[in-house]
Protein backbone atom coordinates (compact mmCIF):
# COMPACT_ATOMS: atom_id res chain seq x y z
CA UNK A 1 0.00 0.00 0.00
CA UNK A 2 2.70 2.15 0.71
CA UNK A 3 5.46 1.43 -2.15
CA UNK A 4 4.79 4.56 -3.90
CA UNK A 5 4.95 6.84 -0.90
CA UNK A 6 7.71 5.17 1.39
CA UNK A 7 9.81 3.64 -1.58
CA UNK A 8 9.67 -0.25 0.06
CA UNK A 9 8.33 -3.21 -0.63
CA UNK A 10 5.83 -5.20 1.16
CA UNK A 11 8.42 -7.88 2.21
CA UNK A 12 11.23 -5.05 3.11
CA UNK A 13 8.33 -3.04 4.96
CA UNK A 14 7.15 -6.10 7.01
CA UNK A 15 10.25 -6.75 7.83
CA UNK A 16 11.61 -3.36 9.11
CA UNK A 17 8.03 -3.87 11.04
CA UNK A 18 9.21 -7.02 13.18
CA UNK A 19 12.52 -6.17 13.53
CA UNK A 20 10.90 -3.06 15.49
CA UNK A 21 8.71 -5.08 17.48
CA UNK A 22 11.55 -7.14 18.18
CA UNK A 23 13.74 -4.01 19.47
CA UNK A 24 10.26 -3.18 21.62
CA UNK A 25 10.05 -6.13 23.44
CA UNK A 26 13.78 -6.77 23.76
CA UNK A 27 14.32 -3.14 25.75
CA UNK A 28 10.68 -3.86 27.68
CA UNK A 29 8.97 -1.33 26.05
CA UNK A 30 5.48 -0.73 26.30
CA UNK A 31 3.63 1.39 23.59
CA UNK A 32 -0.11 0.00 24.29
CA UNK A 33 -0.83 3.74 24.79
CA UNK A 34 -0.27 5.09 21.64
CA UNK A 35 -2.99 6.03 19.87
CA UNK A 36 -2.10 4.31 16.34
CA UNK A 37 -0.80 0.71 16.14
CA UNK A 38 3.03 0.19 15.64
CA UNK A 39 3.02 -0.79 11.86
CA UNK A 40 1.64 3.45 11.72
CA UNK A 41 4.10 4.43 13.55
CA UNK A 42 6.71 3.14 11.50
CA UNK A 43 4.59 4.35 8.45
CA UNK A 44 4.72 7.81 9.15
CA UNK A 45 7.98 8.04 10.00
CA UNK A 46 9.20 6.54 6.46
CA UNK A 47 6.73 9.20 5.09
CA UNK A 48 9.59 11.77 6.54
CA UNK A 49 12.12 10.42 5.70
CA UNK A 50 11.00 9.74 2.44
CA UNK A 51 9.05 12.61 1.37
CA UNK A 52 10.64 14.75 3.86
CA UNK A 53 6.94 15.97 4.89
CA UNK A 54 6.40 18.23 7.45
CA UNK A 55 5.07 16.72 10.97
CA UNK A 56 1.27 17.57 10.58
CA UNK A 57 1.07 17.04 7.01
CA UNK A 58 1.32 13.29 8.53
CA UNK A 59 -0.76 13.92 11.02
CA UNK A 60 -3.82 14.78 9.16
CA UNK A 61 -2.42 11.41 6.97
CA UNK A 62 -2.75 9.74 9.89
CA UNK A 63 -5.62 11.31 12.19
CA UNK A 64 -3.48 12.39 14.98
CA UNK A 65 -1.99 15.55 16.47
CA UNK A 66 1.52 17.07 15.57
CA UNK A 67 2.23 16.60 19.03
CA UNK A 68 1.97 12.72 18.76
CA UNK A 69 3.79 12.33 15.50
CA UNK A 70 6.53 14.05 17.04
CA UNK A 71 6.42 11.58 20.18
CA UNK A 72 6.81 9.04 17.64
CA UNK A 73 9.20 10.29 15.40
CA UNK A 74 11.10 10.53 18.50
CA UNK A 75 10.76 7.23 19.55
CA UNK A 76 10.72 5.35 16.44
CA UNK A 77 13.48 6.47 14.54
CA UNK A 78 15.87 5.83 17.18
CA UNK A 79 14.63 2.06 17.45
CA UNK A 80 15.05 1.73 13.81
CA UNK A 81 18.98 3.23 13.95
CA UNK A 82 19.06 -0.33 16.13
CA UNK A 83 16.88 -2.34 14.13
CA UNK A 84 19.09 -1.99 11.40
CA UNK A 85 22.00 -1.89 12.67
CA UNK A 86 22.73 -5.40 11.71
CA UNK A 87 23.08 -5.48 8.09
CA UNK A 88 24.62 -8.25 5.44
CA UNK A 89 27.55 -6.02 3.24
CA UNK A 90 29.46 -3.23 4.26
CA UNK A 91 32.88 -1.87 2.97
CA UNK A 92 35.07 -4.80 4.68
CA UNK A 93 32.41 -7.35 3.07
CA UNK A 94 32.76 -5.52 -0.62
CA UNK A 95 36.08 -5.58 -0.19
CA UNK A 96 36.82 -9.59 0.33
CA UNK A 97 34.31 -10.63 -2.19
CA UNK A 98 36.46 -8.89 -4.45
CA UNK A 99 34.16 -6.24 -5.89
CA UNK A 100 35.26 -2.79 -7.76
CA UNK A 101 34.39 -0.16 -5.49
CA UNK A 102 33.19 2.93 -6.66
CA UNK A 103 33.37 6.47 -4.95
CA UNK A 104 32.12 9.57 -5.06
CA UNK A 105 31.06 12.55 -3.22
CA UNK A 106 27.87 14.06 -1.97
CA UNK A 107 26.54 16.39 -0.14
CA UNK A 108 23.08 16.83 2.71
CA UNK A 109 21.81 19.96 2.70
CA UNK A 110 20.07 21.83 5.59
CA UNK A 111 18.25 24.34 6.44
CA UNK A 112 19.32 25.79 9.82
CA UNK A 113 20.39 29.03 10.14
CA UNK A 114 24.08 29.27 9.63
CA UNK A 115 25.91 30.00 12.80
CA UNK A 116 29.95 31.53 13.37
CA UNK A 117 30.70 27.88 14.65
CA UNK A 118 29.42 26.54 11.38
CA UNK A 119 31.03 28.36 8.40
CA UNK A 120 33.00 25.42 7.80
CA UNK A 121 29.75 23.51 6.87
CA UNK A 122 28.85 26.32 4.16
CA UNK A 123 29.53 25.08 0.41
CA UNK A 124 30.91 27.83 -1.79
CA UNK A 125 31.03 25.73 -4.85
CA UNK A 126 26.61 25.02 -4.01
CA UNK A 127 26.28 28.35 -2.05
CA UNK A 128 24.71 26.37 1.31
CA UNK A 129 24.75 24.96 4.14
CA UNK A 130 25.81 21.40 3.56
CA UNK A 131 27.90 18.38 5.20
CA UNK A 132 29.58 15.82 2.76
CA UNK A 133 29.52 12.05 2.95
CA UNK A 134 31.06 9.81 0.80
CA UNK A 135 29.02 7.26 -1.35
CA UNK A 136 31.01 3.42 -1.86
CA UNK A 137 28.83 1.45 -4.82
CA UNK A 138 29.56 -2.02 -6.70
CA UNK A 139 30.13 -1.75 -10.31
CA UNK A 140 26.32 -2.65 -10.65
CA UNK A 141 25.25 0.61 -8.85
CA UNK A 142 24.42 -1.29 -5.53
CA UNK A 143 25.35 0.82 -2.03
CA UNK A 144 27.86 -0.56 0.13
CA UNK A 145 28.30 1.99 2.17
CA UNK A 146 27.86 5.75 3.36
CA UNK A 147 31.00 7.43 5.85
CA UNK A 148 30.37 9.48 7.96
CA UNK A 149 29.55 13.23 7.63
CA UNK A 150 32.81 16.18 7.06
CA UNK A 151 31.84 19.62 6.35
CA UNK A 152 30.43 20.62 3.31
CA UNK A 153 33.88 22.70 2.54
CA UNK A 154 35.47 20.14 2.28
CA UNK A 155 36.66 18.61 -1.28
CA UNK A 156 36.10 15.00 -2.46
CA UNK A 157 39.07 13.75 -2.14
CA UNK A 158 40.30 15.78 1.34
CA UNK A 159 37.09 14.06 2.82
CA UNK A 160 37.73 9.98 1.54
CA UNK A 161 41.11 10.77 3.55
CA UNK A 162 39.68 12.81 6.82
CA UNK A 163 37.32 9.12 7.11
CA UNK A 164 39.93 6.55 6.85
CA UNK A 165 38.62 5.17 3.72
CA UNK A 166 41.78 5.59 1.37
CA UNK A 167 44.11 3.58 3.82
CA UNK A 168 41.70 1.31 4.50
CA UNK A 169 41.03 0.36 0.70
CA UNK A 170 45.26 0.92 -0.17
CA UNK A 171 46.01 -1.36 2.92
CA UNK A 172 43.68 -4.24 2.03
CA UNK A 173 44.91 -4.31 -1.88
CA UNK A 174 41.39 -3.82 -2.55
CA UNK A 175 40.48 -2.29 -6.27
CA UNK A 176 38.56 1.05 -6.32
CA UNK A 177 37.85 4.18 -7.96
CA UNK A 178 37.32 7.70 -6.90
CA UNK A 179 35.19 10.22 -8.38
CA UNK A 180 38.18 12.50 -8.13
CA UNK A 181 40.45 9.88 -9.49
CA UNK A 182 39.06 9.78 -13.08
CA UNK A 183 38.09 12.78 -15.11
CA UNK A 184 37.02 13.42 -18.26
CA UNK A 185 39.62 15.28 -20.94
CA UNK A 186 38.11 18.62 -21.30
CA UNK A 187 37.63 20.30 -24.73
CA UNK A 188 40.28 23.11 -25.90
CA UNK A 189 39.01 25.99 -27.30
CA UNK A 190 38.79 26.46 -30.99
CA UNK A 191 39.40 22.53 -30.98
CA UNK A 192 38.03 19.62 -32.11
CA UNK A 193 38.16 16.56 -29.54
CA UNK A 194 40.07 13.27 -30.99
CA UNK A 195 38.96 10.37 -31.37
CA UNK A 196 40.87 9.19 -28.48
CA UNK A 197 39.18 12.10 -26.25
CA UNK A 198 35.88 10.47 -27.25
CA UNK A 199 36.34 7.21 -26.46
CA UNK A 200 38.73 7.82 -23.67
CA UNK A 201 35.69 10.25 -22.30
CA UNK A 202 33.11 7.26 -22.74
CA UNK A 203 34.65 4.71 -21.03
CA UNK A 204 34.75 7.11 -18.19
CA UNK A 205 31.08 8.23 -18.36
CA UNK A 206 30.11 4.62 -17.76
CA UNK A 207 32.54 3.36 -14.59
CA UNK A 208 31.12 6.74 -13.41
CA UNK A 209 27.33 6.22 -13.76
CA UNK A 210 26.97 3.47 -11.08
CA UNK A 211 27.91 5.28 -8.66
CA UNK A 212 26.36 8.12 -9.45
CA UNK A 213 22.99 6.12 -9.99
CA UNK A 214 23.51 4.57 -6.67
CA UNK A 215 23.41 8.48 -4.85
CA UNK A 216 20.32 9.42 -7.25
CA UNK A 217 18.67 6.23 -6.04
CA UNK A 218 19.84 7.09 -2.19
CA UNK A 219 18.43 10.85 -2.65
CA UNK A 220 15.86 10.27 -3.54
CA UNK A 221 14.88 10.07 0.23
CA UNK A 222 14.11 13.92 0.24
CA UNK A 223 15.33 14.33 3.67
CA UNK A 224 18.81 14.18 2.11
CA UNK A 225 18.06 16.29 -0.79
CA UNK A 226 15.23 18.89 -0.51
CA UNK A 227 17.49 20.22 2.87
CA UNK A 228 17.06 18.20 6.45
CA UNK A 229 15.32 21.30 9.07
CA UNK A 230 15.89 18.99 11.85
CA UNK A 231 18.01 19.51 14.61
CA UNK A 232 21.73 19.67 12.84
CA UNK A 233 23.35 16.81 15.38
CA UNK A 234 20.58 14.19 14.50
CA UNK A 235 21.16 14.36 10.65
CA UNK A 236 24.32 11.91 10.69
CA UNK A 237 21.80 9.38 12.78
CA UNK A 238 19.22 10.24 9.81
CA UNK A 239 21.93 9.70 6.61
CA UNK A 240 22.95 6.12 8.41
CA UNK A 241 19.29 5.56 9.09
CA UNK A 242 18.79 6.37 5.30
CA UNK A 243 21.36 4.26 4.32
CA UNK A 244 20.47 1.02 6.02
CA UNK A 245 17.11 1.37 4.59
CA UNK A 246 18.56 1.21 1.33
CA UNK A 247 20.94 -1.33 1.78
CA UNK A 248 17.95 -3.69 3.70
CA UNK A 249 15.42 -2.97 0.22
CA UNK A 250 18.06 -4.03 -2.35
CA UNK A 251 19.10 -6.96 -0.11
CA UNK A 252 15.67 -8.40 0.68
CA UNK A 253 14.78 -7.41 -2.98
CA UNK A 254 17.22 -9.70 -4.09
CA UNK A 255 16.38 -12.72 -2.05
CA UNK A 256 14.74 -15.40 -4.11
CA UNK A 257 11.17 -15.51 -3.88
CA UNK A 258 9.42 -18.17 -2.17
Amino acid sequence: RYQSTTGLYEKTFDEITCRVADVIEGRGMDLSRCRIPLRDQVVACLLILRQNLPQMVVADLLGVSQPTISRIWRRITVLLEAALLFLPGGLAEAIQQGHLILIDGTHAPYREPPTSEQQHNHSGKRNLQCLNVQVASTDRGDLIAVSDLVPGSRHDSKAINLYGWQDLLDSSGATWIADTAITPIKKLPNQSRTKHDKNFNTAIARIRVNVEHCIAQLKTWRILSHGYHGRLKELPGIIHLVTNLKILRTYTHNQPRE
